[in-house]
């Protein structure tokens, strides 16, 4: 990245304690007109395009990193490689394979396993490298992390009322009747945010299981 394009990138603020979900997040939605726009101009060098993709998803890979690696400063480096890394393969996204976020998080899954690995020596032990990959905080610790921070991403692009009923049911494991009391809304009104954004998840899904 030439000194004309390098952006310093904030690291987001905390996100909220993060719950395990019920429903299993196994991929992502297929990319929106806008940010097949974003990656075209990501594309052709405009380096306004990668604050566009900080913006959009800075959020969520800080999040994940931040669970990952364990500490802020460490989030924040790793963070700089990430959008370091989609500024230079711009190219090599593809939006037949899945939506940008699903390309970015693939970066920051990558990135943040390369942290753990440089962190903790490798063991010499074959049984003992096995069972360290099983251990928390590797691969497949990560992967499923990574699945769980990409479902935030689609929350976030649900109606907000729907993604609003969803993360206090799911993030905050409130039920539909203390949602109604603490949103001061009907029971009734609760079900129906809770069924249509469960709904739409399940058709982005389906969308990009065709692609």
């Amino acid at each position: 990245m030439t000194a004309t394009t390098t952006i310093a990138l904030p690291a987001p603020p905390l996100s909220r304690r993060f719950v395990k979900m019920g429903t299993p997040m196994a991929v992502e939605a297929t990319p929106s007109d806008e940010e097949g726009r974003i990656a075209a101009r990501l594309r052709e060098r405009d380096p306004v395009a990668l604050r566009d993709v900080y913006d959009r998803f800075g959020r969520i890979t800080f999040g994940f990193l931040l669970k990952t690696v364990g500490d802020r400063g460490s989030a924040e480096d790793v963070q700089q490689q990430v959008f370091l890394e989609v500024w230079r393969r711009a190219d090599r996204f593809d939006p037949e394979r899945g939506s940008l976020l699903t390309w970015v998080m693939t970066i920051a899954r990558s990135r943040a396993i390369d942290h753990l690995r440089r962190r903790v020596p490798e063991p010499v032990d074959p049984e003992k490298a096995a069972s360290a990959a099983e251990t928390p905080g590797g691969p497949s610790e990560v992967d499923e992390m990574a699945e769980r921070w990409r479902l935030r991403g689609l929350l976030d692009r649900l109606p907000d009322a729907e993604s609003v009923m969803l993360r206090l049911r799911f993030y905050d494991e409130l039920t539909q009747s203390e949602i109604a009391a603490r949103e001061g809304i009907p029971l009734g009104t609760v079900k129906t945010r809770m069924f249509n954004g469960l709904r739409r998840l399940r058709e982005m899904i389906d969308e990009e299981e065709l692609t």
